[in-house]
């Protein structure tokens, strides 16, 4: 088993080496962080905030979801990002694949 997986990362990472295929797993990850960085920039629902903030700060979400499972979770879309709730508070807001505000660097 072991060998069915080392042969081809191995395969990979030299051709990466011989300059064939180009490092993704290392442009994935300078992407992904710049990512949160600019996600770190926005003005996103905070954890614990009401619905009722919610929707006077952001306004009325493009699409909602009704509540599932127990504890209720519910889950609002905006553009670009979305906010889940359980019961009437924010859990946690998440941004879309690939959203953030500009991608220049400060």
């Amino acid at each position: 088993m072991t060998r069915m997986v080392l042969a081809p990362a191995l395969a990979v990472a030299l051709l990466a080496l011989s300059g064939l295929v180009p490092d993704a797993t290392v442009l994935a990850d300078v992407l992904l962080i710049e990512e949160v960085r600019q996600s770190e920039r926005m003005e996103l629902p905070e954890n614990g905030l009401k619905t009722a903030d919610v929707r006077a700060r952001y306004g009325e979400p493009v699409t909602s979801h009704a509540a599932v499972g127990d504890p209720p979770i519910s889950r609002w879309d905006y553009d670009g990002w979305s906010v889940y709730f359980e019961y009437d508070l924010v859990l946690f807001t998440v941004l879309h694949k690939g959203q953030v505000i500009d991608k220049t660097e400060d």
